[in-house]
C-alpha cells in the first residue's frame, strides 16, 4: 500500500512561490503515474499536474502551465510542486496522488489514482 504524505503549503502573497513535497513510501511504485490536484471551497477537485515517476514525463494543465513545477526526487522519494507566480485563483487544498496503471491518456483525471494524501492548504491573498 503506497502512503503520501503531503507538506508545504501555507499563506502567500499573490505572484509568491511555494513549494509543496509529497513523501512517498511503500511497495515499488517505479512505473506509477504521480499527480498533483488540488480543490478549491465549492469546486470540483481539478487536475494540476502529473509526472511519470522515475521518467519524467510531465503533463500539466492549462491553468498552471509555465508557472507550476512538478519534479521527482527518486532517491528520497519525494514528489515535488514548484509554484511560481501564484495568483489568488490558485487557492485550494493541494493533493497529491498515484496512479499504478501508469503512464497514458487517462492520467490527468483524478477517478484513476489509487492512493491519495492527506492534502495541503495553499491560501493566495490579493
Amino acid at each position: 500500500q503506497v502512503q503520501l504524505v503531503e507538506s508545504g503549503g501555507g499563506l502567500v502573497q499573490a505572484g509568491g512561490s511555494l513549494r509543496l513535497s509529497c513523501t512517498i513510501s511503500g511497495p515499488s511504485f517505479a512505473n506509477y503515474a504521480m499527480g498533483w490536484f488540488r480543490q478549491a471551497p465549492g469546486k470540483e477537485r481539478e487536475f494540476v499536474a502529473t509526472l511519470k515517476w522515475s521518467r519524467s514525463d510531465t503533463i500539466y494543465s492549462d491553468s498552471v502551465k509555465g508557472r507550476f513545477t512538478i519534479s521527482g526526487d527518486y532517491v528520497k522519494n519525494i514528489l515535488y510542486l514548484y509554484m511560481n507566480s501564484l495568483k489568488p485563483d490558485d487557492t485550494a487544498v493541494y493533493y497529491c496522488a498515484a496512479d499504478d496503471a501508469g503512464w497514458g491518456p487517462w492520467v490527468h483525471r483524478d477517478s484513476k489514482y489509487d492512493y491519495w494524501g492527506q492534502g495541503t492548504q495553499v491560501t493566495v491573498s490579493s
